[in-house]
């Protein structure tokens, strides 16, 4: 995988109570990753940007929410999670600022 995958790979980590904790509960983190990324990509960009050892991964494909609006239906565009799990000792810290 090149440099410029690893990059594209992860869009943002995704930052809710459920999240938070899963962080704190099963050492693990989510994240909102590209469409056409598979689990290895994922797991090979983690570890890259992060510096820590990934154990698993598990992706779910999210489908888009049909809104009504004026004009008509409208949908929101379809996105992919990944929760990413570490191996015990490693983390990652979203909530502090930089």
């Amino acid at each position: 995988m090149n440099k410029e995958r690893i990059f594209k790979v992860l869009l943002k980590p995704l930052v809710t109570e459920k999240t938070a904790g899963m962080a704190e509960a099963s050492n693990q983190v989510a994240f909102i990753v590209d469409t056409t990324a598979n689990k290895r990509e994922i797991k090979a960009a983690v570890e890259h940007l992060f510096d820590v050892s990934v154990v698993g991964v598990r992706v779910v494909s999210m489908l888009g929410k049909t809104k009504r609006t004026r004009t008509g239906l409208g949908k929101c565009s379809d996105w992919k999670k990944a929760y990413v799990r570490l191996a015990p000792g490693q983390d990652i810290d979203f909530t502090s600022a930089v």
